[in-house]
């Protein structure tokens, strides 16, 4: 392992810092704003004037009214090859394009500074190298839950602890859908459409719906607090298309709310043998805990570490304002160094700990299921539980006419044991049908 770093000159106090925005869409207007609102209090806290050289634009007619004809470009590769653009603040979205712009950045001597959780989360170890073959800062506070400051605390303030788990809500469309089935009663698809109708889902919401967005941030959030890569493809994810009424009614009785969470854990073995765990999926989570009272499109994010204990960061977690709030901050970091030189922390994976098969897993479950509303059902039902190693600390009955429905809730098991046993419940003739299977976590 090399210590060994780049000793990295500044321009000298006083010095105007080039700045090249690609894109300008609902981030990019804000933060093009903010600079242009702000621009002599972040001299003064810079040390130095952020000048913005150009705007990179697919369509220069649509931003004409917002942005001077002289910044705007189509050729966002010519603008970053500039001489006097010091810094990319990459603001597009997608994977791709976006992945070439930022390694043509870095690889030409810009810092970076990118809101892309997507492309952090699929292409961190390629940026990474870029970044420290340069000698310049890759900054990404704002791919992860906005405005709220997360990498930034997880980079610099714990580095010195060490980080057990960390848990969070991190995508506002699945908390508004799941917060308003939970106050209202409403189904998925009601919810899910008024989302929609209010902007909070996108004409096509599956990469929020279905954990592709909540994910890219687990694999950020995972990588920085375990010292160790984790990419999207890591993480275990599952969506809320699934998530009935039914469920949030059971588990409002049994004193439960059901949030989509992104869970970051260190998994110690009992000979002492360390593994990463990240996965994403709806949670049942006590209504005691803090997360449970984060409603509407909000997001927070819950950290506990060995000396610092239990944290949790909450606040806007989407929307151009708080997102260009977040970039603005990074901007700010990346800008001071320019002019005073040094490097912000680089990636950290000395750790380099193996990624846990989802199978290996604890957590407690919540299953419901449909039975024959006869004698000897829960012995018969018991037995398979107990048969897969499966614990039961809670079981509850509604009856009806014919059948009769059973909501159990297990004591801390294996995701390998509690998959078999749910897989015996399915081919157990008491069984009619397996509803749900949900996870507890919080307790």
């Amino acid at each position: 392992m090399s210590f060994a770093s780049t000793l990295v000159q500044g321009k000298g106090v006083g010095s105007d810092v080039g700045v090249a925005l690609l894109g300008h869409g609902t981030v990019g207007k804000q933060v093009l704003r903010f600079i242009g609102d702000n621009g002599d209090d972040l001299a003064h806290r810079i040390g130095g004037r952020i000048v913005v050289k150009g705007v990179a634009v697919g369509n220069p007619d649509k931003h004409k009214d917002d942005v001077p004809a002289e910044l705007l470009t189509t050729d966002a590769e010519a603008l970053i090859e500039r001489d006097d653009v010091d810094i990319v603040v990459e603001v597009i979205g997608g994977i791709d394009y976006p992945r070439k712009l930022i390694l043509k950045a870095l690889n030409a001597g810009k810092s970076v500074v990118t809101a892309n959780k997507a492309l952090v989360a699929a292409h961190s170890q390629e940026l990474a190298e870029a970044a420290d073959k340069a000698g310049v800062d890759l900054y990404f506070e704002a791919a992860v839950a906005a405005a709220i400051p997360v990498v930034g605390p997880l980079r610099r303030s714990l580095a010195g602890d060490q980080v057990e788990q960390v848990m969070g809500i991190v995508n506002g469309t699945t908390n508004f859908i799941l917060d308003a089935m939970d106050t209202t009663g409403a189904d998925y698809d009601t919810m899910l459409k008024k989302a929609m109708e209010l902007g909070y889902a996108e004409a096509d919401p599956t990469a929020d719906v279905e954990g592709h967005d909540a994910a890219s941030k687990a694999a950020i959030l995972a990588s920085l607090a375990f010292h160790t890569r984790v990419s999207f493809d890591d993480v275990y994810c599952e969506g809320i298309s699934k998530v009935t009424a039914d469920d949030v009614e059971a588990a409002k009785q049994a004193g439960y709310t059901i949030k989509l969470l992104a869970c970051c854990e260190r998994i110690t073995a009992p000979d002492g043998t360390e593994k990463v765990s990240a996965r994403v999926h709806p949670t049942l989570v006590p209504r005691s805990h803090p997360l449970a009272s984060v409603s509407k499109s909000f997001n927070a994010v819950f950290v506990e570490a060995e000396a610092a204990g239990r944290l949790m960061f909450y606040g806007n977690g989407a929307g151009g304002a708080p997102t260009a709030s977040a970039v603005l901050g990074d901007l700010v970091g990346a800008a001071r160094n320019k002019v005073h030189g040094g490097r912000a922390p680089g990636e950290s994976t000395y750790a380099n700990l193996p990624i846990a098969d989802f199978g290996e897993i604890s957590t407690r479950y919540h299953v419901d299921m449909e039975v024959h509303d006869r004698v000897g059902v829960l012995a018969e039902v018991s037995k398979v539980f107990s048969d897969k190693g499966v614990s039961l600390r809670t079981v509850r009955q509604e009856e009806s006419d014919d059948s009769a429905r059973l909501i159990v809730v297990t004591h801390t098991a294996r995701e390998a044991d509690l998959a078999a046993t749910v897989e015996a419940l399915k081919n157990l003739e008491a069984v009619t049908a397996v509803n749900s299977v949900l996870r507890l976590e919080g307790e």
